[in-house]
């Protein structure tokens, strides 16, 4: 079974603005450091997308991947899971936001990847929290601009 990291961060911004730029995946490429691209594959209801491509480059990681996402209605949280990956074998993934008394939110960031390739677990973990430290505070920056 694979291990889950789960981190969370303060955003100066409302639930409903966070969400928007989480939902518009064709702008990542823009602030995402390793999206080279992102791709809409099925369009959800309304804004919001149900199967998306993406092609990263990490450098020493390179990986194409479609995930299927699925929006709550109260648009406080989205989860996704892996449909195809060149390198992954799963991937699971969720953003929460929760509102804060200030009006600020925290986003927290739960993930979960299982590769085709074995790698020890330690190092597994330490990938994960780096990828989920990079996506919220690459958030954080585009949200609060």
């Amino acid at each position: 079974m694979a291990d889950r990291t789960n981190r969370s961060i303060i955003i100066n911004a409302t639930a409903a603005k966070i969400m928007d730029v989480i939902a518009d995946f064709p702008a990542y490429p823009t602030w995402v450091a390793a999206a080279k691209t992102v791709q809409v594959l099925t369009p959800g209801p309304g804004d919001r997308a149900q199967v998306v491509r993406f092609e990263l480059d990490a450098g020493v990681l390179k990986e194409t991947y479609d995930l299927a996402y699925d929006w709550a209605p109260d648009g406080k949280s989205v989860t996704w899971q892996l449909i195809r990956g060149d390198l992954q074998k799963s991937q699971y993934g969720a953003y929460t936001l929760e509102d804060q008394p200030d009006g600020s939110t925290r986003v927290s960031y739960e993930l979960t990847v299982d590769l085709n390739v074995p790698m020890i677990g330690m190092f597994k973990r330490k990938a994960e929290k780096v990828i989920t430290d990079t996506a919220l505070k690459e958030l954080k920056k585009r949200v609060e601009g």
